[in-house]
């Protein structure tokens, strides 16, 4: 996998300024995934070009643990196709390049110069017509050489292969951001697992660029690995600073998921999603409540869980849930492998169901259920209610769930429809009440309740929480 940087600016050696790499050294760094070379074909005052040779680890690829079949573990184009590995040694080997710093000669960071980029096979199914829709858009002048599947035997046509030389008068800072965001999207696959992060680093990677593209959707949809919920995310933030309601239907957290495409001018305004706003919310009680245990019942990918750890008041923090998958993801989200020891101390995922007693949920201060009840057959919901309030028995329980009431404001969502396929009901406001006076009497607990959302005189607001106390019981 080679990436070459060439530019004939006067001396041209000032490149190696630029990419903090000197011209007379070859270096070499250590990667997860193999070796990324650094050296420079060629370094005169007339013409510098600068190589990134990325030297992939085959028994590294063996041993992850995501790839589908055992014959692509050894039969694959990962060693010499440009892709994501090649964004992540661009990030690690020219981090202070990418992110537009040169202390020696600052001068030249927004400097325009005359650039050539030459990547030796990138993967476009696409097609050339894909390739320039993505890179002349942004100025480049590009040379593409297509492969063939086998020289031997021209008849068979054309791989999805492609050889790639851009030219371009721009600062280098942002042909390797570029770069750093269109090489995985034109691979149209990630190695590594995508969350939220990805979404910062796509923003902060594509900022004043990315918002302006003609391709801008079909670019975050990619590179995010056709999450749609974040990709939808990504593209609002882009081109209002806004953050937009998510669309969940792609395996993550959210509830709502029905209006997704089409909620009311109000709803739109609104600069945090519902599902950040119950979150937040959440938080916001768990820290006034001076607990110092939590549990998050029914944890999900791990949203809450990456909240609560962040706040140095929660010591001992527990997320539970009856999908293994969802577990696995959580612990990549909050990058358990990675956590300095006393930190990762703190936390603990549980795989089991809030319908059993489990002794490995008692002695917490709190416990969060978010979105949760309303997944639950109700026959099961009397052994929910005794597993949290009378065996696990935290001093104190918030539980939040949709208000079926203001589903009328949701122009996509027909009548009488639940917000999500999973739901098997949903409780207008004063049957959640009625619900939970009787659970906080029946287990010795008092209850009030909180709104969550924007508020329509009739109808309410989209979620609703109880907040159950011990404290300010009877």
């Amino acid at each position: 996998m080679l990436l070459t940087i060439t530019t004939t600016h006067q001396p041209a050696t000032d490149l190696g300024y630029l990419l903090h790499k000197h011209p007379s050294r070859t270096q070499s760094f250590s990667l997860s995934f193999g070796t990324a070379h650094i050296f420079y074909p060629e370094a005169s005052t007339e013409r510098c070009t600068a190589a990134l040779l990325l030297d992939i680890d085959p028994i590294q690829l063996v041993r992850r643990k995501d790839e589908a079949l055992s014959l692509e573990q050894y039969v694959n184009d990962r060693p010499y196709v440009a892709s994501s590995f090649l964004s992540v040694a661009l990030a690690q080997v020219f981090g202070t390049a990418l992110n537009g710093h040169c202390a020696k000669r600052p001068e030249l960071v927004d400097t325009p110069l005359p650039l050539q980029a030459s990547i030796s096979v990138v993967k476009s199914r696409g097609g050339e017509e894909f390739l320039r829709r993505l890179f002349e858009p942004l100025g480049y002048t590009l040379t593409v050489t297509p492969h063939v599947l086998d020289e031997q035997f021209p008849e068979w046509g054309l791989s999805p292969y492609y050889s790639v030389t851009l030219e371009q008068h721009c600062r280098l800072s942002e042909l390797l951001n570029h770069l750093y965001v269109l090489i995985p999207v034109l691979d149209d696959d990630k190695h590594y697992w995508i969350g939220d992060d990805e979404v910062e680093k796509l923003l902060l990677r594509g900022k004043g660029w990315l918002e302006t593209h003609p391709e801008r959707e079909h670019i975050a949809y990619r590179y995010l690995k056709h999450r749609r919920s974040l990709a939808r995310e990504a593209i609002t933030r882009l081109v209002t600073g806004e953050e937009a309601e998510p669309e969940e239907n792609d395996g993550a957290e959210n509830d709502d998921e029905a209006p997704a495409g089409d909620l009311a001018e109000t709803e739109k305004e609104q600069r945090h999603s519902l599902h950040t706003l119950r979150l937040q919310t959440v938080l916001s009680l768990l820290r006034a409540s001076e607990a110092r245990s939590i549990l998050d019942l029914g944890c999900g990918e791990g949203k809450l869980l990456s909240l609560l750890l962040k706040e140095k008041q929660f010591e001992r923090i527990a997320g539970v849930d009856v999908s293994y998958r969802s577990l696995e993801i959580a612990q990549r989200r909050l990058h358990l492998d990675r956590l300095p020891a006393k930190r990762r101390e703190r936390i603990t995922l549980i795989h089991g169901a809030l319908t059993y007693r489990d002794k490995r949920l008692k002695g917490f201060d709190a416990a969060a259920v978010i979105e949760v009840i309303e997944h639950l057959d109700p026959p099961r919901l009397s052994a929910f209610e005794r597993v949290l309030f009378e065996f696990t028995r935290p001093r104190m329980v918030v539980i939040t769930t949709p208000n079926a009431e203001y589903n009328v404001n949701y122009s996509t969502l027909p009548a009488g429809k639940l917000r999500h396929a999973d739901h098997r009901f949903e409780w207008s406001r004063s049957e959640f009440q009625v619900w939970a006076n009787r659970v906080a009497g029946h287990f010795g607990y008092s209850v009030h309740f909180l709104p969550i959302g924007p508020e329509y005189e009739e109808h309410g607001t989209p979620s609703q929480a109880a907040i159950f106390s011990k404290e300010l019981a009877r």
